[in-house]
């Protein structure tokens, strides 16, 4: 018997015994739509509730990079994905992608653990000036917490993208700007941080033109 398995919360359709191939994709039409509709709003949410913070991390960056500092982004999973593409996205300016360097990640996790893939990078890399930018889903990803502890200890400014309430980061106000996905869903809050940093970095393109 084909089925969605696990993720039959997300697939119901395909549980059913139901031959009718009409059927079938009357119900992948209306799951698409669906998941169209709720990543929408929660975009909108995003950069609504969240649009002051957005124009001040902004003024933080322009602000950093103007001064030669660098922008040091970093996540785990898939966030790592979206701190590469931010950092894509900021190029040719000042960026690094602190996931990217594989001999680094495993040297750490190897010799002390994962929960310092972050933290001592920041003290290799960062410097006063710079600005380090985390994306984290559930808000509470221990190397991301401890990475942006050090940047304030470093006198390094700090702008976090969280999902759910914020976990951690944001109850404990352990970055400067906090952009709050409010979702439990994972992949929304993937595809709405995704739409809040790359409005970030219009925001900075716009800032740099004016």
């Amino acid at each position: 018997e084909v089925g969605a398995g696990a993720a039959g919360f997300l697939y119901p359709f395909l549980e059913r015994g139901d031959d009718s191939l009409d059927s079938v994709a009357e119900d992948v039409r209306e799951s698409v739509v669906l998941k169209s509709e709720e990543v929408a709003a929660l975009r909108r949410q995003t950069l609504e509730e969240n649009a002051a913070t957005l124009e001040a991390a902004d003024t933080v960056i322009r602000k950093s990079l103007a001064a030669g500092g660098t922008v040091l982004a970093f996540g785990n999973g898939g966030s790592a994905t979206d701190a590469e593409d931010l950092v894509a996205d900021l190029r040719p300016r000042r960026a690094l992608d602190l996931g990217a360097d594989g001999a680094i990640l495993t040297a750490l996790a190897n010799d002390i653990g994962p929960d310092v893939l972050y933290q001592r990078q920041l003290i290799a890399y960062g410097r006063q000036g710079d600005v380090a930018v985390a994306l984290s889903t559930s808000g509470n990803s221990r190397n991301v917490v401890l990475a942006l502890e050090e940047a304030r200890r470093r006198g390094i400014a700090t702008v976090a993208f969280v999902g759910y309430d914020g976990g951690q980061i944001a109850s404990e106000g352990l970055a400067d700007h906090v952009i709050v996905t409010r979702s439990d869903h994972i992949p929304r809050i993937q595809e709405a941080q995704a739409s809040a940093y790359h409005v970030l970095c219009e925001l900075i393109e716009k800032g740099e033109r004016a």
